[in-house]
């Protein structure tokens, strides 16, 4: 039997106090995100006049922001450290959720739609969240670490919602306007927790290997370009869905409050399992919780598609989250795989950038297609996609035992 080295135990007892701080840190600015999903398009549509179809359009900017704001947010840290960055976004977020309120009472769109692009940049920093629990882990450890910190979106799943139902009605007749105001009472609390981070900068390192390898040769591996496109299938394939869901359930005559509890039983789908997907990937392999991930999004559409009842709009977005939790957290893991040390923060923030540009464009495409087509269309839509990345793995798979065998 091996014997476990100190050192190994020191680096992991750090890893899980870090994992458990961010998991907060995550509840908190996971709790943000659903707040938009829940009444992003909902304030959109009382606020427009004439176009109903942009109603979707804070989540997009807030997604859009996410990804112009994830290469910044690796440049960022690797010259000031995790700590420094996810604190200065907790800042951003407090803004974003001041001037979110400062618009809603205004009855003023365009000012939403920033304060939501803005709250999104935040979200770029807090993407990091589940690269910064593994970079202090051993390998074993780190696929449990990255599942922790998902973890903590359980709590954001309870909180987003039912802040949205606390606090709807705080200032009426202004809708949410209040909601927006605990949103940013959420961010300083979350600054607080974050003080407390302990993630070592990485070493110095010689010129020569400060660079790493060029950017193109590690993004043509194909475990790269597999873990990229099942990590943009899972995410952007929910934003599709998700976004266009509390538009549809009001459309089919159900109210705010339900929309809102559907939100709620989808995040807490999309990160429950995450206290062991980790072991279940441990167990079964990275590849297979891939694909079982994108086989739950098309049952996720396949139940869509039965039926326009509270019942099939909530079982929907259960499975919808479970796809999304599987997928999302199996293809983090494969692609940590990809890279050196020293090349963690540009190929992490490149993946980001790469995931929530598709992200942005599948939210934006939602509205307009549930406006055009119709909720049947943005459904059927799922199928395809998720035929390619199941494809894609079953291609991977073939590969690397092929280069074993051949070895």
């Amino acid at each position: 039997m091996n014997a476990v080295s100190p050192d190994s135990f020191v680096d992991d007892r750090l890893a899980k106090r870090n994992a458990l701080l961010l998991a907060f840190a995550q509840a908190l600015g996971g709790a943000a995100a659903s707040i938009v999903m829940a009444t992003g398009p909902l304030v959109g549509y009382m606020m427009l006049e004439d176009d109903k179809s942009l109603a979707t359009l804070p989540i997009s900017v807030m997604v859009l922001g996410t990804a112009f704001g994830t290469i910044p947010a690796g440049m960022i840290m690797r010259r000031f450290g995790r700590r420094a960055g996810f604190m200065g976004a907790s800042l951003l977020g407090i803004s974003s959720g001041l001037l979110a309120s400062l618009a809603v009472f205004q009855d003023h769109f365009l000012l939403f739609a920033l304060a939501c692009c803005l709250g999104g940049f935040a979200g770029a920093f807090m993407q990091q969240y589940r690269f910064a629990a593994a970079d202090t882990a051993s390998d074993a450890f780190k696929p449990k670490a990255i599942s922790w910190v998902m973890a903590g979106g359980v709590l954001a799943g309870v909180i987003g919602p039912q802040t949205v139902i606390a606090t709807k009605d705080m200032f009426a007749p202004v809708l949410f306007a209040g909601t927006y105001l605990a949103q940013a009472g959420l961010a300083v609390v979350a600054l607080v927790l974050l003080a407390f981070l302990k993630i070592p900068k990485p070493p110095r390192l010689s010129h020569a290997q400060a660079g790493g390898r060029p950017l193109s040769r590690i993004m043509t591996q194909p475990r790269f370009i597999v873990a990229a496109a099942c990590g943009i299938c899972s995410y952007a394939l929910m934003s599709l869905v998700m976004t266009a869901t509390p538009l549809a359930m009001i459309g089919c005559g159900l109210s705010e409050t339900d929309a809102a509890l559907g939100v709620q039983w989808h995040v807490l789908a999309m990160f429950g399992p995450s206290f062991f997907t980790g072991n279940l990937i441990g167990r079964f392999g990275k590849e297979r919780i891939v694909a079982i991930g994108l086989a739950l999004l098309a049952a996720c559409s396949i139940v869509a598609l039965t039926g326009i009842e509270i019942t099939h709009f909530w079982t929907a977005l259960v499975l919808l989250g479970l796809g999304w939790n599987f997928g999302f957290i199996g293809a983090t893991a494969m692609l940590t795989e990809t890279y050196r040390p020293e090349e963690r923060n540009l190929v992490q923030a490149v993946n980001d950038f790469l995931v929530f540009g598709f992200v942005a464009a599948a939210s934006f495409s939602s509205g307009a297609l549930l406006n055009l087509f119709g909720w049947g269309t943005v459904n059927v839509l799922v199928f395809p996609f998720v035929v390619l990345c199941l494809g894609l793995l079953g291609w991977l798979v073939v590969a690397e035992k092929k280069a074993v065998t051949t070895a």
